[in-house]
């Protein structure tokens, strides 16, 4: 996952301080992110709280400020939910979805755990995050991913005769193919950027439950992944097809992180591309 990467592994260049990215989210020009207006008016936000299994997570709820619209379950990487992930997820739900980006700690505590990724990239911040992390099983996240899907069908501005999307960043990946498969009779599309995890040689491995699901999958992977485990490419297609699941398997030109706006691997142009790519794949449900 994130922090199985060392900082070598991240791009020197196309990462942004975090002057510049707060500067960039004041003014919602991050490339690859859309406008901050929804298509005939704003959007409005809250936080919620969402009672699980396990507790209560509270969660950034963002959509069109009118109407319903697909919902979209938003996993964020490492660092958690945080500001880059509400910008995200304010830009995603400008494009006609309503976006619930979870606090995957809940368990540890309230979001934000951190405030963006570099401080993750400390040794406080991943020894913080490590017994966090380890709460998160794979069951774990499927009793989760219920209580999400859940949850956004209780909400107005949700289509319920319209499937929910999951999308995923880094060690949030393989969240989304447990979250396709936790409901699969709601969840119809699952997009993972720059995942980990994502084929391992677990039993219940991410790339082994896709035949329990009834989604669309979008894999974007970075290519230092693809270049640490140059299979896994070819056994999530295989599994796609086994599974009779439609399928985008692609290694993006940039480096693990690339679609996050507060990573050192930022890249704005292959970020638009993904960007682009998982709106499409939402545009279906």
């Amino acid at each position: 996952m994130c922090d199985d990467l060392a900082p070598e592994d991240f791009a020197e260049t196309g990462g942004i301080d975090r002057r510049t990215f707060a500067v960039l989210g004041m003014g919602a020009a991050l490339a690859g992110c859309g406008a901050v207006a929804a298509e005939g008016g704003s959007v409005s936000e809250r936080m919620v709280s969402i009672t699980t299994t396990d507790g209560v997570c509270d969660a950034f709820f963002v959509h069109p400020g009118k109407g319903a619209h697909p919902g979209i379950v938003m996993w964020p990487d490492i660092a958690g939910l945080r500001e880059a992930k509400k910008i995200m997820a304010r830009n995603l739900a400008a494009q006609g979805f309503a976006v619930l980006v979870v606090n995957q700690y809940y368990r540890s505590g309230p979001a934000p755990v951190m405030q963006s990724f570099a401080e993750y990239r400390t040794p406080e911040g991943q020894a913080k995050i490590g017994p966090m992390r380890a709460a998160l099983t794979p069951d774990a996240i499927t009793r989760d991913a219920k209580a999400y899907v859940a949850f956004l069908d209780t909400q107005d501005a949700v289509d319920r005769k319209r499937g929910i999307g999951s999308n995923g960043y880094c060690m949030g990946g393989p969240f989304t193919v447990r979250t396709a498969a936790a409901v699969p009779a709601r969840v119809g599309a699952a997009v993972s950027l720059h995942g980990a995890g994502l084929v391992t040689e677990a039993a219940d491995s991410p790339h082994r439950v896709l035949a329990g699901t009834k989604a669309s999958f979008m894999f974007a992977i970075a290519r230092n992944d693809d270049a640490k485990q140059p299979d896994a490419k070819t056994e999530l297609k295989k599994a796609a097809e086994a599974a009779k699941r439609p399928a985008q398997v692609e290694v993006y030109a940039a480096d693990h992180g690339w679609c996050v706006p507060d990573s050192p691997a930022y890249d704005p142009g292959e970020a638009d591309r993904a960007w682009k790519a998982m709106v499409a794949t939402f545009a279906k449900l």
